[in-house]
């Protein structure tokens, strides 16, 4: 295949993340350089349409391994993820997709000589016994969901791959992530996406996660921009690989509920504590040390709370006709 550029494959890429990163790589590499490849939830048509697109089951070697093949790829990026309370109640489906599914694309990626694989992290990764004050970024990795385990494998197969097996893999742990484009699914942090829905069709919300809950956050298109500017990062500069810590903003449920109230002055915000998420939320920390990714890469967010709800609601509005 005859082309200057090199193809670009994102598995997951009708996610959360996945979705709104395709048209990022595509406006920056090309549309045609980038496949978006999904597997059991249907590609947004704007993804779907808008460049080559493909089925990949990462639970299947082979699979990944064709893709690979059929579209001449030189860079991954692997968004794939069963995530944390959904893992939590299909655990065969979370070991296969979470931690099969990142064994699959490092191994197919190192045997078709990829030049660079992305593979993000996620505070998930942390456990109860890790500091929850600006938890720094190398640390006690013992979490205690299935989400969580798969993530910390990911980051040690990462490193494993980068030090061991000749291929660049880097990572960062991202934070819970907040976007108006895609409808919040069974995330612990999606409580804070959900409650702008609630914001601007009826005034209220009833958040599943106590009100003095701080979790690191962070607005999409800083995780956006995390992911690609450790993908373009000069890797002379990097000592870390699979597992950077990246903050933007720490906030709780009663911080948030304020913010939009000072837009939305009627806003109500009632509470049902939800067990499992509050606990899946409780064993994460409560604000992050990002000085490595600061360091060695230069990462530097661009969003704050007030920035971040200003454009949610600005942007949620216009998307729910309001």
């Amino acid at each position: 295949m005859g082309h200057s550029v090199e193809r670009i494959l994102v598995t997951g890429a009708a996610g959360q993340i996945g979705s709104e990163l395709v048209p990022e790589l595509r406006a920056r590499y090309g549309e045609d350089n980038v496949v978006a490849a999904g597997h059991v939830t249907p590609l947004p048509p704007d993804v779907r349409d808008a460049g080559p697109s493909a089925t990949v089951d990462v639970s299947s070697y082979d699979d990944v391994d064709a893709a690979l093949k059929r579209y001449d790829v030189g860079a991954l990026y692997h968004m794939s993820s069963i995530l944390s309370a959904l893992a939590e109640n299909n655990p065969a489906t979370a070991y296969a997709v979470n931690v099969a599914g990142a064994y699959n694309v490092l191994e197919a990626a190192r045997s078709n000589g990829l030049r660079r694989v992305i593979v993000p992290s996620s505070i998930a990764a942390f456990g109860p016994d890790t500091p929850r004050e600006n938890t720094p970024n190398d640390t006690i990795l013992r979490p205690t969901t299935l989400y969580g385990i798969a993530k910390v494998f990911g980051e040690l197969m990462g490193n494993y791959y980068a030090e061991k097996r000749g291929l660049d893999v880097r990572g960062v742990r991202l934070p819970g992530i907040v976007s108006w484009k895609t409808e919040p699914t069974a995330g612990t942090t999606d409580y804070a996406v959900a409650i702008f829905y609630g914001a601007i069709r009826e005034g209220r919300y009833t958040c599943y996660l106590r009100p003095d809950t701080a979790l690191p956050m962070m607005y999409m298109p800083d995780a956006i921009d995390s992911l690609v500017q450790l993908a373009e990062a000069d890797p002379g500069g990097l000592e870390h690989h699979a597992d950077f810590n990246v903050g933007a903003m720490s906030f709780t449920p009663a911080q948030l509920a304020d913010a939009i109230r000072g837009r939305i002055p009627g806003f109500v915000m009632e509470y049902e504590v939800d067990p499992l998420r509050q606990a899946i939320a409780d064993s994460w920390p409560d604000s992050l040390d990002d000085s490595a990714a600061r360091r060695e890469w230069g990462w530097n967010p661009k969003y704050d709370l007030d920035a971040m709800v200003d454009d949610m609601l600005e942007n949620l509005g216009r998307k729910l006709g309001k």
